[in-house]
């Protein structure tokens, strides 16, 4: 890697993925940095993580003291990695290895020349694996949805494998993001587009997870979509009225 690489991985509960997830990303990406940001978990996640940076290096470990949502862990470590580590690209994926580490060079690759890259399902050669009929209907059908009212050409709204420039987080106004469950994945790159940031999609295909639980649910899914509306109009008046006032 030409230039320093974070891994952002919020986990709960994922004592029996993380250190697995460690070293399939060291086998397909060496060299990169960790930010592990851990809500408390019950089953001992953080001090797993404390002692796998012990043996390793390059692993830093956030603890927060409860679980507020995935996008108030983000925005924290978001945060938390601008003010601390000089890292030119960060990286945000999940310890489960549904986000599969060998399309990592891929999508650094792509970074070189855009702004914001997405490990996405739907494009072509994307996919998923293991999934019911009537998960892929909500996750395909969400994501027509909000490409319609977003009025973006995206195809993978709500997926969490992303990279970003350090200067397209740096730009984005962090303490103005809402959404705490998934529509924060919507709301960033919704935010990101309106600046003018170039975004692309790398394919990726999404198994089901193997081990531990998912954080996804019916409900968390659809009030993601409820949040799709507020997202646009939220975002359109802070740009029509930072527009008015320059």
């Amino acid at each position: 890697m030409a230039a320093k690489t974070l891994i952002i991985v919020p986990t709960y509960n994922e004592r029996e993925n993380l250190e697995r997830f460690v070293a399939a990303v060291d086998a397909a990406f060496p060299g990169a940095d960790f930010l592990v940001v851990d809500d408390n978990s019950p089953d001992g996640t953080g001090a797993l993580a404390e002692e796998i940076s012990k043996r390793r290096g390059g692993i830093a470990v956030l603890h927060r003291e409860k679980k507020e949502g995935l996008g108030a862990a983000y925005v924290h470590a978001f945060k938390h990695v601008l003010a601390t580590h000089p890292a030119s690209f960060i990286i945000q994926m999940d310890a489960d290895l549904s986000h599969n580490p060998k399309y990592l060079p891929a999508i650094y690759e792509a970074l070189q020349s855009n702004d914001l890259v997405l490990g996405s399902r739907y494009v072509k050669g994307g996919g998923t694996e293991n999934w019911g009929l009537m998960r892929r209907f909500i996750s395909q059908g969400g994501s027509l949805y909000t490409r319609i009212v977003l009025g973006m050409k995206i195809r993978d709204f709500t997926g969490g494998f992303n990279a970003w420039r350090r200067e397209t987080l740096l730009a984005i106004d962090l303490n103005d993001v809402r959404s705490k469950g998934f529509a924060f994945q919507i709301e960033m790159k919704y935010r990101a587009s309106r600046l003018g940031f170039r975004l692309a999609e790398v394919p990726i295909v999404f198994p089901d997870r193997t081990a531990g639980k998912s954080k996804m649910s019916k409900g968390i899914f659809f009030e993601a979509l409820l949040r799709v509306w507020q997202i646009r109009f939220s975002v359109h008046q802070k740009h029509r009225l930072a527009a008015k006032a320059s």
